[in-house]
């Protein structure tokens, strides 16, 4: 330690006795790196040094414009106050290191182009009786030092690296997308840390993912001044709900997403707790990702869209009851409808194209399996009054890709196969009398009438077949217009081709 004050400088009274009892070694080094990293900030200079010299030996160092021993002093900070990235803003946090790190025995000595600092002991000025810290104040012995150095001795072994650990820069945490109220940043191993302007302020056991807040609300400016260490949830919920709110991050709502589907089990994360938070990671997946939002029942009543919007090469995302109220018309956050159970039916059914094909234009091999449908029709039982058109269509899709490659549709007085359905007569044949049961009993695929209408087609074929059938056996009567979408024709977009 320094010697005698005249060898030391000129005292300078830091009007500290014994405070903060509760802090560590690494608290005092959080601040001298906080207050660097804010020169850093405010200077625009160089990255912040802290390097370790021997064992219990550290240097802290920032290139700004160097300490002078005013700043020491207890006030407001009006450059700091103004700029929403700084730290510190009050000159507590520099005292309250300097006294902490005094007590715990660690040498400090700070360095600048203004001067060369040490702190000990010394007699209030007028009052012998009071010993307060001072900072003793000495000519710089290098008036051309870039910046602050501050000088360490004698710290405990590990405390740099808890120290280093409670900030954003320094920790390995990753950054997955800035808001102008803050960060998303990905949880790593143990639980989710939240930062406040980089500095680490609290943990969180069941969060998705840790937080670094950059736009304080009042309540949270009034906790940081109470506590720096352990924040409560309470002042900070406003800013991390308005984080994930202003998030655009198609990864941050997929993960949301995916943690969502442990809704009905009760292990989700604290955030998917909030619905605003699910409805606008619902409006962010939507606008940038090929996703279809059911409810669970939906999945269980709807299973041929399920099937057709997997194969169109679109995720199934599961979203509980009093969320798809939520977003069903809503629009996501580029302006489209957000796709739930009736909007993708809507699309589906959009989709159609048709391309008609004349008889004459079909290969020899297509004509001849297209020349059994009178035969067809006739083994079931005749065409229903209400097909009024049996037409054959190059092409079901605006892309093969988008929902699937139907085969078969019925809608609009309508039956159309697709071309490659003339490959061979068993395939033809399946196809249309499997349109010709939509058409009878108006049901969808996987619906009771359907799957009666389907039986009773196939044994009115069977018995007219082999001769012994009743080819007057009624049919089931249609039941209204709703038509399963794999086979409901829209308004026709065709590129007529002729019969």
């Amino acid at each position: 330690m320094p010697g005698s004050e005249a060898e030391q400088g000129q005292p300078f009274d830091l009007n500290i006795e014994e405070i903060l009892e509760n802090w560590e070694v690494h608290h005092a080094l959080r601040e001298i790196i906080a207050n660097a990293l804010d020169e850093q900030l405010l200077s625009k200079t160089e990255e912040v040094q802290v390097r370790n010299l021997a064992p219990g030996r550290w240097v802290i160092r920032d290139f700004g414009r160097g300490l002078r021993y005013e700043h020491l002093t207890q006030k407001e900070n009006s450059e700091k106050l103004t700029n929403p990235a700084c730290i510190g803003h009050f000159g507590i946090g520099l005292k309250d290191a300097l006294a902490t790190l005094h007590r715990r025995g660690v040498s400090t000595r700070m360095q600048s182009r203004h001067g060369d600092i040490t702190t000990g002991i010394s007699a209030k000025a007028g009052f012998d009786d009071v010993r307060t810290l001072h900072a003793f104040v000495a000519r710089a012995p290098d008036p051309g030092l870039r910046g602050t150095e501050f000088l360490l001795e004698g710290v405990p072994e590990g405390e740099m690296e808890k120290a280093k650990g409670l900030f954003l820069r320094f920790s390995g945490d990753h950054v997955i997308e800035e808001t102008s109220y803050g960060s998303v940043v990905q949880r790593a191993n143990g639980p989710a840390r939240i930062y406040i302007k980089g500095v680490r302020v609290a943990l969180e056991e069941n969060f998705l993912f840790g937080y670094n807040i950059t736009s304080l609300t009042k309540q949270l400016t009034k906790a940081l001044n109470r506590e720096r260490s352990n924040v409560g949830r309470g002042a900070y919920t406003d800013r991390v709900k308005a984080i994930l709110l202003a998030s655009r991050s198609v990864k941050v709502a997929q993960s949301m997403m995916v943690d969502l589907q442990e809704y009905s089990s009760g292990r989700i994360h604290d955030e998917l707790g909030w619905v605003d938070v699910q409805e606008h990671a619902v409006k962010t997946l939507n606008a940038n990702s090929r996703s279809v939002f059911l409810t669970a029942k939906e999945m269980q009543d709807a299973p041929m869209l399920v099937d057709e919007a997997k194969h169109g090469g679109f995720t199934i995302v599961q979203v509980p009851d009093v969320l798809k109220a939520r977003i069903a018309g809503q629009l996501d956050i580029s302006g489209n409808v957000i796709r739930d159970l009736g909007q993708f039916e809507t699309e589906y059914n959009e989709s159609f194209e048709y391309n008609f094909v004349k008889v004459g234009e079909l290969t020899a091999r297509e004509r001849q399996v297209y020349d059994t449908l009178p035969r067809i029709l006739s083994l079931a039982g005749g065409r229903p009054s209400m097909v009024r058109e049996i037409r054959i269509s190059e092409t079901m899709r605006v892309s093969s890709t988008t929902f699937g490659d139907a085969e078969g549709c019925w809608g609009n007085g309508m039956i159309v196969v697709k071309r490659s359905a003339l490959r061979s007569v068993p395939f033809f044949a399946g196809t249309l009398l499997h349109e010709l049961v939509h058409a009878r009993t108006g049901a969808p695929d996987c619906d009771r009438g359907f799957e009666d209408g389907l039986s009773n087609i196939a044994g009115v074929v069977t018995g007219n077949a082999i001769g012994g059938g009743e080819t007057s056996r009624s049919h089931p009567t249609a039941r209204g217009t709703r038509v399963s979408p794999r086979h409901r024709a829209p308004p026709r977009k065709a590129k007529r081709r002729g019969r």
